[in-house]
């Protein structure tokens, strides 16, 4: 699916790509389950977050808490409280820390407890779209606080992009346990 560029396009990817990470999360078995990530052996996944997460619920804390960043920020930024996406003393270029921050506070989160907070995040979110019209997400510089980009653009990454990142993760994880 093409990255979202309407409110329509938005909910439907973000829709789409959750019921779609969930479908492909039911059909785990025990087996696929149970062995940590490792990655270490694919030369090509190099990035930092092939070695962070080492299991499912680490993947769905990471999708919450980035959803979390979300909400906080748009609420904020809402009530007038301009504050950047990301929370001092990360920026994009240290996020990566965030992400390794995220994963310590939730180690010792249970995959129930993940699955819950995603759900109700994800929920969250959804709500959050319908607030606000296809102009407002989508035409950059409608909002100060979202600098050169549109509001929509960060929608998209936090969910359907993100969704789509978990579900190749996962994808690899389970080829990695048929090898």
């Amino acid at each position: 699916m093409p990255r979202p560029k309407t409110k329509e396009e938005l909910i439907l990817a973000s829709k789409e790509s959750y019921e779609n990470l969930n479908l492909f999360i039911s059909k785990l078995s025990e087996e696929e389950l149970q062995p940590l990530f490792d990655f270490s052996k694919d030369q090509k996944k190099k990035e930092a977050h092939w070695k962070r997460d080492k299991n499912l619920r680490d993947v769905l804390v990471h999708l919450y808490e980035w959803h979390q960043l979300l909400l906080i920020w748009v609420h904020s930024n809402q009530k007038g409280h301009e504050r950047p996406f990301l929370p001092e003393p990360y920026n994009w270029k240290t996020y990566g820390e965030l992400n390794v921050a995220f994963w310590k506070k939730h180690q010792k989160t249970s995959l129930e407890e993940a699955t819950r907070l995603l759900e109700q995040s994800h929920r969250e979110v959804l709500e959050l779209i319908e607030v606000f019209s296809n102009d407002e997400l989508f035409t950059k510089g409608v909002y100060r606080w979202t600098g050169g980009t549109s509001l929509g653009s960060y929608f998209v990454s936090s969910t359907s992009s993100h969704y789509d990142w978990a579900l190749k993760k996962l994808k690899a994880h389970r080829k990695n346990c048929k090898v």
